[in-house]
This record gives C-alpha cells, sequence and structure tokens, in this order.
C-alpha cells in the first residue's frame, strides 16, 4: 500500500475518532449498565456453588467469577459498535456511492472507522470496568508465565477482527434486503451462546466441545480468555491459534467476496 493511501486510511481514523468521541457518554452508559447482567451471574455462580460444592469442570466459584470479568473486558474491547447498522445505512441510503468515486477501498475504510470506534469505546468504557475488576480483586490470578500475555494478545486481536469482518459481512446483506436486524439477531444470538458469554464452553460435555471448537464464535471471545486464564497450553493453544488463524482469513475473504457480489448486485439494478 503507497504511502499516499495509508494517510488517506489515517485521515479516515482521525476522523473516526472525532466522530465516535461525540457519543462517549453513550458508551460510558451502556458499559456501566452492563454491569447489570454480571451481577445477576455472580449471584448465580454463587447460588450453585453454594449447592453443590467443591468444583464444576476445574472452576471453583472464585474462578469462576474471574472468568464473568474477563469475558464483560474482552466483549467490550473486542466487539463492534454499530458498525453493522452504520454500514447498511451507507447502503440503503446510497451514500456509498460518494466512496465509490474516490480510490479507497470501502474495507479498509469501515475497518479505519472500526479500529477508530474501539480506541474510543474502550478509553471510555475501561473506568467503570476498572472498579469492577477493583471490587473483585480477590478473585483475580494474574498469568505468571509472560509468554502467556503474548499469546493471549494475539488471539484477542485475531477474536476483534474476525468479529468484525462477519459484522461487515452481515451488513453486506443489505444489497439484498432493506432490514438486516433479523439476520444480526440471529447470528449475535450463536454468538452469545456459542462464544462463551453465557458460560464457559469446557464445562460442556467433551462431545459438544470437539464440534465448537471447530466454530468461528468459539475464537471471538472464549478463545484468547482460556488462554489468559492458562487453561490452555502447549500443542491444544496451538492448535486453537492455528484454528483461529485460518477462520480470520476465511471471514476476510468472506467480507471482500460479499461486497464484491453486493456491489455487482447493487450497480446492475441502479444503485
Amino acid at each position: 500500500m503507497s504511502a499516499s493511501k495509508i494517510e488517506k486510511y489515517v485521515s479516515v481514523f482521525n476522523i473516526g475518532l472525532q466522530n465516535t468521541f461525540v457519543y462517549r457518554w453513550n458508551y460510558f452508559l451502556r458499559a456501566l449498565f452492563g454491569l447489570i447482567p454480571l451481577a445477576g451471574t455472580v449471584f448465580l455462580w454463587r447460588a450453585i456453588f453454594k449447592e453443590r460444592g467443591g468444583e464444576l469442570h476445574g472452576y471453583d466459584y472464585s474462578s469462576m467469577i474471574y472468568y464473568y470479568l474477563l469475558t464483560l473486558l474482552v466483549s467490550n474491547l473486542v466487539t463492534p459498535t454499530e458498525d453493522e447498522w452504520q454500514i447498511a445505512a451507507d447502503i440503503r441510503e446510497g451514500q456509498i456511492n460518494a466512496l465509490l468515486t474516490k480510490p479507497m477501498s470501502y474495507l479498509a475504510y469501515r475497518f479505519s472507522i472500526f479500529l477508530s470506534g474501539r480506541l474510543v469505546y474502550t478509553f471510555v468504557t475501561l473506568p467503570p470496568i476498572a472498579l469492577i475488576f477493583f471490587y473483585f480483586r480477590d478473585y483475580i490470578v494474574l498469568p505468571q508465565d509472560p509468554w502467556t500475555y503474548f499469546f493471549a494478545t494475539i488471539s484477542l486481536l485475531m477474536a476483534a477482527f474476525i468479529q468484525f469482518f462477519i459484522t461487515y459481512s452481515l451488513a453486506m446483506m443489505a444489497f439484498w434486503v432493506l432490514e438486516i436486524s433479523t439476520i444480526v439477531f440471529i447470528v449475535y444470538s450463536f454468538e452469545y451462546f456459542l462464544g462463551g458469554q453465557m458460560f464457559p464452553i469446557d464445562i460442556m460435555p467433551n462431545a459438544v466441545q470437539a464440534v465448537m471448537k471447530w466454530l468461528p464464535f468459539y475464537y471471538e471471545l472464549f478463545f484468547p480468555i482460556t488462554i489468559f486464564m492458562e487453561r490452555l497450553r502447549g500443542a491444544e493453544m496451538a492448535q486453537g491459534l492455528a484454528i483461529q488463524s485460518g477462520w480470520l482469513l476465511l471471514a476476510w475473504a468472506a467480507a471482500r467476496a460479499m461486497w464484491k457480489r453486493g456491489l455487482g448486485h447493487y450497480q446492475a439494478v441502479g444503485g
């Protein structure tokens, strides 16, 4: 990529920062009220462990709470915020016409906005999350191996990019249908259930886990968390990183293919 093109996307990134920062209080309140489900989860698992005692698939009450704290943090770091609705609006309202005349990739354009949005969202939402981590500080056990931080960070970045490319591909459906909300909510329901937000995937039967490890949802949230908690090591972690890399490439290829097909349809019908 030439220096002039890089400068264009840096400009887009800066514009995205300015536009996103306008909604900083919305993001702050969203993160603040997002703590309410965490409180319910804490009470639920406290009752479960009090009733059954001992451990559940290697989790005790403390490590289970730590898992949900990390889920809260990671979901705020990597999950796109309204990107699909903005992209769909660009298509539905014809705003992409102006972008098509410019020498830039729409995927790269939206990716720059996604990065700026993640930066602002993280900056705004970290204070309430930091407070909740401080409150539950007795449950936090940081990794001792420096390599854990490295591999968890790599996995976290890939998780964010996979989520973005899936979101982008879903938004491309706006080329064919007027309202994409049903499609988006169906996919997000699978992500919530199969991605580890509802419960840790490794408490499920081994046969179910074996299937879920080959699905992209496993790598959007649960996988980087388990690396950080050092529940995955060695060959098992390496295999997971390889599969996650594969899903990242597939998600990127799908995003490009959906844009190409959608744009062809858009131009064919006189968009």
